[in-house]
């Protein structure tokens, strides 16, 4: 019943006209971010945070904003994928090996259509797993210490910086960054000043949301310029739209299944929706056999990896709002809103804001029908999207950056800063060194740090003190096999790419 009246009191948040004017917003932008190939869902999210402070949202309707754009990027990134077989985003990835198959045979309209049902199976199954669990790991998060949650903040380290890189060096090195970066500022304990050089703009720290801005929307206007602003105005062509219900009565068990891996997948910090996609699509595969035909253009090889990944988005959702730890890179981007919001994500947040808590789970259930009704009727407006030069959307990017950072601070000095962080983002990326972990280092450094000075103060400095309870115990088993694990996934994840052949 509690739940109930919280649903209900997470409608009454959601269903104000301002509110469903946001999220249908939110929707359309982040299809169109998702649908061009590159950008995805933590740079779609990452673009228009700045959004959300020029306008003066307040924190529910600013996260309402941004979660719509997430869910809206989740679904868009599988237009390019089967219409030009490149994906929009690295968990689309999957939907390639049958959907761009499809799209060859003349179905391109049906497996469009399949793969919007997919997403809306996943995504909905997630939000109501997320109404479900996310309550009852957020009392499980009171048994946890200042040990319990240093071994959790390193968990997310290790399993996410490894999950965001082809190399556990470079993403430890992000992490080294992150943290370094996070220690800018006076030191809370002892009043001095630490990294500063002296320079008093940055006593106070460096803001989560400069360097994200920095990082991955001014590093993706560099690469802009450096290419000249050529690129990708491509034609495509896609034929009469249809409801193929024959392909989904067909692929309805397959769509709960993959949803329930890639909802598990998305719990696991660092996870992700990429590992969603890949395990429902390998498992659907397995099920079916030699016979089944996967990565010929068969309908099921474009439900899984669809309803696997918009899972996984939901189920990412559930280690951020209750432990304030990120599943996944996007969600860091949205912790930081959070943080920025003066709203602490972990068990308390259910208590103390259940408004934003429960009028985000509203939004999310209003805005994975919105999602499904634009990308049936509307998916040939998304597919005209991709013809739209980047000279044009660039330039709107850089815009809404510099305002929006600066209506943030009002201070010239983070502007200057923005632009150092995209040209760090900028040669990070050509050295293949992540950025998430970047991110995730700014935004957990400080209360690492902090867990650590608690639990030594608790102990009288014994460092075995964090190894001292069963909890702590797995975090630090499962952060050693988090960082390691990736080295052999990769392997096994390289394989589906034969498919195609």
């Amino acid at each position: 019943m509690d739940m109930m009246a919280n649903l209900a009191l997470g409608f009454s948040v959601a269903l104000s006209p301002f509110t469903l004017m946001l999220a249908v917003a939110g929707c359309f932008l982040g299809t169109i971010i998702g649908a061009l190939p590159g950008l995805g869902p933590s740079n779609g999210v990452a673009i228009l945070i700045p959004l959300t402070f020029t306008m003066g949202l307040d924190a529910t309707s600013a996260l309402v904003l941004m979660t719509s754009v997430y869910y809206g990027a989740m679904y868009g990134g599988r237009i390019s994928s089967i219409l030009l077989n490149i994906p929009g985003d690295e968990p689309a990835l999957m939907t390639t090996l049958d959907g761009y198959p499809m799209a060859k045979q003349g179905r391109a309209g049906d497996a469009l259509v399949l793969s919007g049902v997919a997403s809306f199976v996943g995504a909905f199954l997630a939000t109501i797993g997320l109404m479900l669990l996310a309550p009852m790991l957020a009392r499980v998060a009171y048994l946890f210490g200042p040990a319990e949650y240093f071994a959790l903040y390193l968990l997310a380290f290790c399993t996410l910086g490894g999950m965001a890189s082809n190399n556990q060096a470079k993403a430890a090195l992000a992490s080294c960054i992150g943290l370094g970066i996070a220690m800018i500022g006076v030191d809370s304990s002892s009043g001095l000043p630490r990294l500063t050089g002296g320079n008093l703009h940055l006593y106070d720290g460096i803001d989560f949301l400069v360097a994200i801005v920095g990082l991955f929307a001014i590093a993706e206007i560099f690469f802009f310029i450096e290419s000249h602003g050529k690129g990708s105005s491509l034609g495509v062509k896609l034929d009469k739209v249809r409801i193929p219900w024959r392909d989904i009565a067909a692929t309805k068990w397959t769509m709960l299944r993959a949803s329930g891996v890639g909802f598990v997948a998305g719990i696991l910090p660092g996870a992700g929706a990429s590992l969603g996609s890949f395990l429902a699509y390998m498992s659907e595969k397995s099920i079916a056999g030699p016979k089944g035909g996967f990565g010929t253009g068969v309908a099921k090889g474009v439900a899984a990896p669809e309803a696997g990944n918009n899972s996984a988005a939901g189920g990412a959702l559930v280690p951020m709002l209750t432990l304030g730890v990120p599943g996944s890179g996007t969600t860091a981007v949205l912790l930081a809103l959070l943080m920025t919001l003066n709203i602490t994500p972990g068990p308390t947040l259910f208590t103390d804001r259940p408004e934003v808590v429960w009028g985000l789970i509203a939004s999310l259930l209003i805005a994975n029908v919105v999602l499904l009704l634009m990308n049936v009727p509307m998916v040939k407006i998304f597919v005209k999207v991709l013809m739209v030069p980047p000279w044009v959307l660039l330039p709107g990017v850089t815009m809404i950056s510099f305002v929006g950072i600066y209506s943030l601070s009002g201070s010239y000095f983070d502007l200057l800063l923005m632009v150092g962080f995209g040209l760090l983002g900028y040669i990070l990326r050509k050295l293949d060194i992540p950025t998430v972990p970047i991110i995730l280092g700014i935004l957990l450094g400080g209360k690492m740090e902090d867990a650590l000075r608690r639990a030594m103060v608790l102990s009288d400095g014994d460092f075995a003190f964090l190894f001292s309870t069963p909890i702590a115990i797995g975090l630090w088993i499962a952060a050693i096999a988090g960082f390691v694990a990736p080295m052999f996934l990769r392997g096994v994840l390289k394989k589906p790419q034969a498919v195609t052949d």
